[in-house]
């Protein structure tokens, strides 16, 4: 692939360099070393309402111990539901320490993402996401927006729990993709995967005692289901206080479960507030999305969280997206719908997981109203009435 991109043009009238970056399909290019070297930060990455930066505080949101959960210590997990339920009432998020993950496969893991993102765009773009696709290299999200573009590259895969290949789809998938010298990496974050697997089913178990409902419910629902790992990488940028890494939004997903490394920039939205969460050593972070907020019928909180650049660091995260399998209908147990005059008392429709995931990859950006919007278009989209 030719890449086209006008670079290093002296503009004699104010002694300035001009670039003109753009991909053979014509969308934007995204090269931090390139665009670190422009004057000003080109008006696509530029996102309004910056200054409510100026006052950051710290979140103080719980910080779990899953050691006396896997013990079966019934104290311990009693102990857990409760900080989990006061946490996903209030804002949907909450770290977690002793989840069972080798911490040499988590830096494994994070160290690998090195190599991935120091290819060369040539080959980058080769493995560019498809629009509509969930899995493969963005740089800044280009293959979907135009504007407030995030200050960010990602390398994304699946990881099906039921799948023919479940054993080494991952590994298979980076191989194909990266070339044959990734094939140990691919090993790396298959294993990853495998983990997180784990753990998610641990936190859907501690989820549904602390709503006080059968204990392997959202277990159970989530035992088939998929996941997509996100790499993330922010790298620094010449002014932080103009753009985003993530802009604000809520996962449309069920649950996301985060490594972040320790330069921080992950913020949440509670009492009106931002708030910084402050990394952990040994610590993973949960988050409540949109999906897993209509299985509590709206009792849980799905997580408005945003990431920041800085100008001096590299930032580099984890992200492991948990989600039902897509024919799957999203309906909370009874014991969460209350009944008025006989009647039961429904925050959200029934809907599938597949339906949520193509709004929002192809009809909708992500914020903090998605599911609002994702109802009033999916009876027009698929041809009937909600109820």
């Amino acid at each position: 692939m030719q890449l086209s991109i006008i670079t290093n043009i002296h503009n004699k009238t104010n002694n300035t360099m001009q670039y003109d970056i753009k991909c053979p399909n014509g969308l934007k290019l995204f090269d931090p070393l390139i665009t670190q070297t422009r004057p000003e930060l080109p008006k696509e990455y530029l996102w309004p309402k910056l200054e409510e930066n100026n006052v950051i505080l710290e979140l103080n949101e719980p910080l779990i111990d899953l050691s006396g959960f896997y013990k079966g210590d019934e104290e311990s997990t009693k102990k857990a539901a409760m900080l989990i339920n006061k946490a996903c009432i209030s804002h949907g998020i909450f770290q977690v320490t002793n989840h069972g993950v080798d911490s040499d496969l988590i830096r494994e893991a994070e160290d690998g993402m090195e190599g991935v993102f120091k290819m060369p765009m040539e080959k980058k773009l080769r493995l560019q996401r498809k629009q509509g696709d969930l899995c493969g290299y963005s740089g800044a999200h280009t293959d979907r927006f135009s504007k407030q573009l995030p200050w960010k590259e990602t390398f994304s895969f699946a990881y099906d729990y039921l799948h023919d290949d479940h054993d080494q789809i991952v590994v298979d998938y980076v191989k194909n993709e990266l070339g044959q010298e990734f094939e140990h990496l691919g090993w790396v974050y298959q294993k990853y995967c495998e983990a997180m697997k784990k753990v998610s089913l641990a936190i859907f178990e501690l989820l549904a005692i602390s709503l006080g409902v059968e204990r392997r419910h959202y277990k159970n629902f989530f035992e088939d289901g998929s996941s997509i790992l996100r790499c993330n990488s922010y790298p620094p940028c010449n002014e932080p206080g103009s753009t985003y890494g993530t802009g604000p939004h809520c996962d449309p997903t069920s649950l996301t479960i985060l490594h972040q490394d320790q330069v921080g920039g992950l913020q949440v939205f509670a009492n009106n507030k931002w708030h910084a969460i402050t990394p952990r050593h040994g610590a993973l972070v949960i988050n409540i999305g949109d999906t897993f907020m209509a299985l509590t019928n709206g009792k849980y909180k799905s997580c408005l969280h945003r990431a920041m650049v800085n100008k001096d660091k590299l930032r580099r995260s984890l992200a492991f997206f948990v989600n039902p399998a897509k024919d799957k209908v999203v309906r909370p147990p009874l014991d969460l719908v209350p009944t008025k005059e006989g009647t039961l008392c429904r925050t959200y429709p029934d809907f599938k997981w597949s339906h949520l995931l193509e709004f929002t990859q192809k009809h909708y950006r992500a914020d903090v109203t998605t599911l609002q919007h994702f109802f009033l278009w999916l009876p027009s989209h698929f041809g009937f009435t909600l109820s």
